[in-house]
């Protein structure tokens, strides 16, 4: 289970970055790009979207599952110890404790990819907001321009 859980959470994380990987290229290329490499490019980032929350939701199974484990494993390890199997129930522990620590360390890696998919975020509203102003711009200039002539 704990393979599992962490394997899963490497595989989210991987997804999260490639999204931001393409999502910053297309950013970086806004007005520059043909409308078809735009199209190609705003695909691939709903694809890497599609494929990070389906990863998140492998996750979340996942870790229902590993809690779970843990808790019976604790159980476990509490009946060896009652038992008299002191040796067992150490080793159990000892298990648990590697297990978590291994879990733990998947998930900080996947915080720090959520974090920068947030900063990502951020990016973009900042980056579309720039390029709508642009294009706005643009516009009231052609208008403009437009309205002098005629005069």
């Amino acid at each position: 289970a704990t393979l599992a859980l962490t394997d899963a959470l490497t595989d989210y994380s991987k997804a999260v970055h490639s999204r931001i990987a393409f999502q910053r290229k297309y950013l970086s290329s806004l007005g520059k790009m043909s409308p078809a490499e735009e199209e190609s490019l705003q695909q691939a980032v709903r694809d890497w979207r599609a494929e990070a929350a389906e990863r998140l939701n492998e996750c979340k199974r996942f870790e229902s599952t590993w809690i779970n484990a843990v808790n019976l494993s604790k159980m476990a390890a509490e009946a060896a110890y009652a038992s008299g199997a002191h040796q067992a129930s150490i080793l159990v522990r000892t298990n648990i404790q590697v297990a978590q620590s291994q879990v733990e360390e998947a998930q900080k890696l996947s915080a720090e990819a959520d974090k920068k998919l947030a900063e990502t975020k951020v990016d973009e509203i900042q980056r579309m907001a720039e390029y709508t102003a642009f294009l706005e711009g643009s516009d009231e200039h052609e208008v403009q321009e437009a309205y002098l002539r005629e005069d």
